[in-house]
């Protein structure tokens, strides 16, 4: 049989192939950013063959990248801001979600200054670049993009948190928060509305991605079966109320259903948590991109108010907002991912055009995003247990267990400081038959690791740490002596509430994000005990004033986060900026 050819394709080929339909899988709506002027250096353009051209220097990458994450480290977006503002003003937010978003306020108004930054986990570096036709660097971005956060790091009051791997084994702190999670794509020229080709330009969305927030992202390898409405609500219900407040809520929470890949699902998810995404369709086409849903979207936001967990300590807020993208996927395969951006909301995106390099305009006097006088006052009050740290370790047990769970505590006094690393040799020394070290024994524990310290400041930014990371050594430490009384963030184990019923320990909690506030207000004074080496991961003696807490595990086996729909009347009071005070409703 003879078969005509049209093309170098076989007609029958051509006449029985569905239709070609192309897409980017995301495709993003005009970028309405404010931006800023960074420098008009670096950057000139060229035109050859009908075309322009960009060139860009590896100076400007390197500074724009510097400039991005020195922002993302004190400076919040404006958005996000004024959602904390509406937790304050919604007459239905409880005393504690108005609590935690009038510290958060408080926080960033201290990080704004630029001295300290907002958290004290200043994240690992992540970038992704979308370079267009006609943009020419000569070199190697990504090792300008990771001289620009070498610069951030080791010039500001930022935390060196990433570990090089010596063997599978081993491994030792890079001293400059390098390596950078580094991603650069190619894309088309853009047009304009008209379709009119437009210069080369380069994009770039910065992020700091905290370890807390990391830990809350996860996929789930689902099938068919969960994509119709009421199965896929009941999974949602279960799988969000598991990411707990380790990660400091309230959330910007994400969700992708679908995927050509898992990674791809993940990594989506990312995006969708840094607003990256909130310019896709609302309704998908046999194009197959991907799309936004929002009525899934207003669905789960109001699930996640039904939790009763709240901005941390009970309540509506557990989210700022949910974004919910559907993607294309394999018949056999039905990825789900949820991610989170958590109170830290460090992101900004940043370009480069033949007019210069511009950074994302974030919110550099946050001030008048607080409350007034009145308002504060309107929601002050309260009472707070104040807990001598100075006492031996009996009498702060014994005064502890005079007050219920939710108890809101100020704790004045020494605090030891430990976390993964340190908690992993001192189990060592118990393995071989050592001793507790008496500062475990002595002083409660504190799971945090600083920022560098400010010169002329007692320390740097130094907020708690992921309690649940801790969870697997309590019982152990505990029937040694140590670990009594511990204080971090997020909920914990059943194991933990065990190991505290048992050996009459407690848990208190501390908020979750005002590491710059803690450092300010209540901490007066650092050195290190133990490890040295280990840098921010040593064991450190710290010295506090009137540091807030909360009774969350006691030693009767009462757990708060338990039952934390039940009514919240945690009493609340002031700490801090402007002598405003808050209290909970009931």
């Amino acid at each position: 049989m003879q078969v005509s050819v049209v093309g170098g394709i076989p007609s029958w080929f051509v006449a029985n192939d569905p239709e070609f339909l192309y897409s980017d899988l995301l495709p993003t709506g005009p970028d309405e950013t404010p931006y800023r002027l960074i420098t008009t250096e670096g950057v000139s353009t060229f035109e050859a063959n009908g075309r322009t051209f960009l060139q860009v220097s590896p100076e400007a990458i390197r500074q724009l990248t510097a400039e991005a994450m020195h922002d993302i480290a004190h400076y919040l977006r404006p958005a996000h801001l004024a959602q904390l503002r509406r937790i304050i003003d919604d007459p239905e937010a409880s005393g504690n979600d108005r609590f935690v978003a009038l510290d958060l306020l408080k926080n960033v108004n201290i990080s704004a200054g630029g001295v300290l930054p907002m958290c004290q986990d200043t994240g690992t570096a992540i970038v992704m670049g979308k370079k267009s036709e006609g943009v020419l660097t000569g070199s190697d971005d990504g090792e300008a993009i990771s001289r620009g956060v070498y610069d951030a790091y080791t010039r500001l009051n930022l935390r060196y948190s990433q570990l090089a791997p010596l063997t599978t084994y081993e491994e030792r702190n890079t001293g400059t928060n390098l390596p950078a999670q580094i991603e650069i794509f190619s894309v088309p020229t853009p047009t304009s509305p008209t379709g009119t080709p437009e210069p080369p330009q380069y994009k770039f969305l910065f992020m700091a991605k905290g370890g807390g927030s990391a830990n809350k992202s996860f996929l789930f390898q689902e099938t068919k079966a969960v994509l119709n409405p009421q199965r896929m609500l009941s999974f949602l219900d279960e799988k969000i109320r598991s990411l707990g407040t380790a990660a400091c809520p309230p959330y910007h929470l994400a969700i992708v259903i679908g995927g050509t890949s898992a990674e791809y699902a993940l990594k989506t998810a990312k995006y969708a948590s840094a607003h990256y995404l909130d310019h896709l369709p609302t309704s998908g086409s046999m194009a197959a991109h991907g799309f936004r849903d929002l009525e899934l979207e207003q669905q789960v936001f109001e699930l996640t108010q039904s939790f009763g967990i709240g901005a941390q300590f009970g309540g509506k807020y557990f989210c700022h907002d949910v974004r919910v993208v559907r993607l294309p996927r394999h018949g056999a395969s039905c990825p789900v991912a949820i991610a989170v951006s958590c109170s830290a909301d460090r992101q900004a995106l940043g370009r480069i055009t033949p007019e210069g390099v511009f950074l994302e305009q974030l919110e550099m006097d946050p001030a008048h995003y607080m409350p007034d006088a009145g308002v504060a006052e309107d929601i002050s009050g309260g009472e707070v247990v104040k807990i001598d740290l100075n006492q031996p370790m009996s009498e702060i047990l014994a005064e502890l267990r005079r007050h219920p769970v939710k108890t809101r505590l100020s704790l004045t006094g020494p605090l030891v400081v430990a976390r993964d690393i340190a908690h992993a040799k001192i189990k060592e020394r118990l393995d071989a038959g050592e001793e507790m070290p008496a500062y475990l024994r002595d002083h409660p524990v504190y799971y945090a690791g600083p920022a560098k310290t400010p010169q002329g400041m007692a320390s740097g930014s130094f907020g708690p740490t992921t309690a649940g990371r801790m969870d697997s050594y309590v019982d152990q430490f505990q029937a040694a002596g140590g670990s009594m009384v511990m204080l971090a963030k997020g909920n914990r184990s059943k194991a933990v509430t065990e190991a505290c019923a048992a050996h009459g320990g407690f848990y208190l909690g501390s908020i979750g994000g005002p590491a710059a506030r803690l450092a300010q207000d209540c901490i007066r004074s650092q050195e290190v005990l133990e490890y040295p080496e280990l840098g921010m991961e040593a064991v450190w003696r710290i010295e506090v004033e009137d540091f807030p807490a909360f009774i969350v595990v006691d030693d009767q086996g009462n757990d708060f986060f338990t039952d934390p729909s039940g009514a919240v009347t945690v009493p609340l009071s002031s700490i801090g900026a402007a002598g405003i005070r808050v209290r909970s409703a009931e």
